[in-house]
């Protein structure tokens, strides 16, 4: 709110938080307004109610009005939009704002600045589809059987020491989703970009979603160039909706054209936006004249060293930009809600011609592996009249947390605490005030499965504080590690700190058992080495 300097008695010009005008009748309510003019809006009344106070009063009123434009409403009125932005295998360092030092990201770290950029958030899984499924429940995905790709879930290779379990594909109908729970409250929804969360009859639209652009079974595009779709292994793929497109048009742009169509769009209630990006996932991709200006940019010295997926960071960047600008364009920027984070780790094999795709330095490993570089991620949060602008938080939070926490930012929590098996906690605390705690947890991880590259065996791993346990399960390894002192987990503790390793790995077993988590089995039947 803004008061203009005046004497006593001088109206002095308001500005009320743009979708917090309902508030002016608290005024009304309080006996404030000395108008009995029916015609006059709130506003109005309340200009004329300031008109007659004086201006040591009218400091503590504006004060008085701050901290209310702040509280949610009772009845609701003042909801906020939500818009969910998830890149797909960006890594933990792949953004300016956590220290790379070949990528452009202006906007994303702009958006660090204007609220707060979490250290050490995780992933609730090193891969995709279960990360996504802790996302739309709040529930981790051992406890939902999905730990795995839609595509794998059923049929686990049958030729290694273990065997992994049949995992569940698709998102269960009988799943309360944030997006159910946004429609419920009276919001218009959207999901834009990459599902990966079932089948036909386990698409967006079966989940509660009003609009799904792009979203299917599987988990990458065949090309990010019109008219995005090709064969990929034995099959076809494409990316539906997207018709009236032309050459050279590229899926990141694309997907955030729709996305701006459905922010506009004339309506009564608030909306929430599930902007899922297929980048930077694999094919990597992007405008020639976008690598090129990397390839002339690049040095021996810089961290990153692939200028195509350089560009597709810089896409992801740019098209983020383009969501942020249309909201406060349409004067949004009061009443909107923004959280960007990445699904996984980043990628860090080799993608046909284009060399390595990424690293995750500091932190070791990559996509598909229980260590820090395979489920640490990028977490950037703005929530107006919350966040404080440019803070860090270094507390340990997870994808399994998005349900509870956006839902209780947007005021929609009714029901919510009788949802059973509820993973995730409530981090708004830390929106408002990064450098306070929440109640001390430890955060469980659970791949039974085996990953191409890294090679990665089937593995669960818990984090609790500062240390961390990782238990492989061919061989019954386990390795124990203190993040603050050896972020990059090069020297294993477990032998010199045995009761430690000990306490983790029976509470690691513990919590398996509590979720029901399944675990991989010999393979009678192996003969390799």
């Amino acid at each position: 709110m803004a008061l203009s300097e005046g004497t006593p008695g001088e109206r002095s010009r308001v500005t009320v938080p743009p979708g917090r005008k309902e508030r002016c009748r608290f005024f009304i309510e309080c006996g404030l307004m000395v108008s009995n003019n029916e015609t006059n809006s709130p506003e109005d009344d309340f200009m004329i109610a300031l008109s007659q106070i004086s201006r040591p009063h009218l400091i503590l009123l504006s004060i008085l009005v701050g901290l209310i434009g702040f509280l949610p409403s009772s009845d609701g009125s003042d909801k906020l939009n939500v818009v969910l932005i998830l890149a797909d295998d960006l890594g933990w360092s792949d953004l300016g704002c956590y220290g790379a030092d070949y990528h452009e990201t202006p906007r994303l770290d702009s958006l660090a600045q204007s609220g707060i950029r979490f250290t050490q958030a995780y992933s609730a899984s090193p891969v995709c589809t279960p990360t996504r499924a802790s996302i739309m429940t709040g529930k981790h995905p051992a406890r939902l059987h999905m730990t795995i790709w839609h595509e794998a879930a059923e049929n686990p290779p049958q030729d290694r020491k273990l065997i992994p379990p049949v995992a569940v594909g698709n998102l269960p109908l009988e799943e309360y989703t944030l997006a159910e729970a946004f429609r419920d409250a009276g919001y218009e929804s959207a999901h834009i970009g990459k599902w990966h969360l079932g089948d036909g009859n386990h698409y967006p639209e079966a989940h509660g979603f009003d609009w799904n652009i792009g979203g299917t079974h599987w988990g990458a595009p065949p090309t990010f160039f019109h008219p995005y779709r090709g064969p990929f292994h034995s099959e076809i793929r494409y990316v539906p909706r997207l018709e009236g497109g032309k050459p050279g048009e590229y899926l990141t742009d694309r997907l955030t054209d729709e996305a701006l169509k459905f922010i506009e769009r004339p309506r009564e209630q608030p909306f929430f936006l599930y902007m899922s990006y297929h980048t930077v996932h694999t094919p990597i991709e992007a405008p020639e004249e976008d690598v090129e200006k990397f390839r002339k940019k690049l040095k021996p010295e810089f961290k990153h060293q692939n200028p195509t997926y350089a560009a597709m960071v810089a896409s992801l960047d740019k098209n983020v930009g383009r969501i942020l600008d249309k909201i406060g364009q349409l004067g949004m920027d009061g009443e909107t809600a923004v959280l960007f984070a990445s699904d996984n780790g980043g990628y860090i094999n080799n993608y046909r011609k284009t060399g390595v795709v990424t690293t995750n330095a500091p932190l070791r490993s990559g996509k598909g592996s229980a260590y820090e570089g395979g489920i640490r991620i990028p977490l950037i949060t703005r929530v107006p009249g919350v966040t404080p602008n440019g803070k860090v938080c270094t507390a340990p939070v997870s994808t399994i947390d998005f349900f509870p926490t956006l839902l209780t930012l947007a005021n929609v929590r009714d029901g919510v605490d009788q949802i059973p098996d509820i993973d995730g906690v409530d981090l708004s605390s830390l929106f408002a005030n990064p450098e306070s705690s929440i109640k001390e947890r430890a955060l469980h991880f659970h791949y039974p499965h085996y990953y191409f590259f890294p090679k990665t065996t089937p593995v669960s791993a818990i984090r609790k504080g500062d240390w961390k346990l990782v238990e492989h399960f061919e061989g019954s390894r386990t390795e124990l590690f203190h993040l603050s002192a050896d972020p990059s987990e090069e020297t294993d503790l477990s032998q010199s700190e045995p009761k430690k390793r000990v306490e983790l790995l029976e509470e690691l077993q513990e919590w398996r058992d509590h979720v029901n988590a399944q675990i991989p089995v010999i393979n009678p039947d192996y003969s390799g080495g």
